[in-house]
């Protein structure tokens, strides 16, 4: 009965995303794709401060990575670059709400991760300043 809720979870992330599109204001932004299966998927996140004030993304993928994505982002806006970085697979699989994952679909799941990582490395307020 819970992998039901689970899945619809799942399916109303992948076809309702949350913070699906462009962000007005950005200064950070990366894109990468996994080759095996064709998921691409883009950030965009606005840094101020040591915190990621906004997130949007964009893609296309499988629905464990749109959800992914899509969970991400709710769970990462107003959280520290510190906090965000330290985030992993035990993370995602818990927005998931799933207790495990094949090797191929794990790269599904992570891809958003890793993307939204970059964005923020890219994103000059998310560098130290210079003395």
């Amino acid at each position: 009965m819970a992998e039901d809720i689970y899945r619809e979870l799942i399916l109303d992330h992948y076809k309702h995303p949350s913070n699906f599109g462009h962000l007005a204001l950005r200064n950070g932004k990366a894109r990468d794709q996994n080759s095996n299966c064709g998921d691409s998927v883009d950030f965009e996140v606005l840094v101020k401060e040591g915190k990621l004030v906004d997130v949007a993304f964009t893609g296309i993928g499988c629905a464990i990575c749109i959800a992914s994505a899509s969970l991400l982002t709710e769970a990462v806006k107003g959280r520290s670059l510190q906090d965000v970085m330290a985030l992993g697979e035990t993370d995602i699989l818990a927005n998931l709400g799933i207790k495990d994952l094949t090797p191929e679909r794990m790269k599904c799941a992570m891809l958003p991760l890793k993307v939204l990582k970059m964005a923020l490395i890219n994103s000059r307020a998310a560098l130290p300043e210079q003395a």
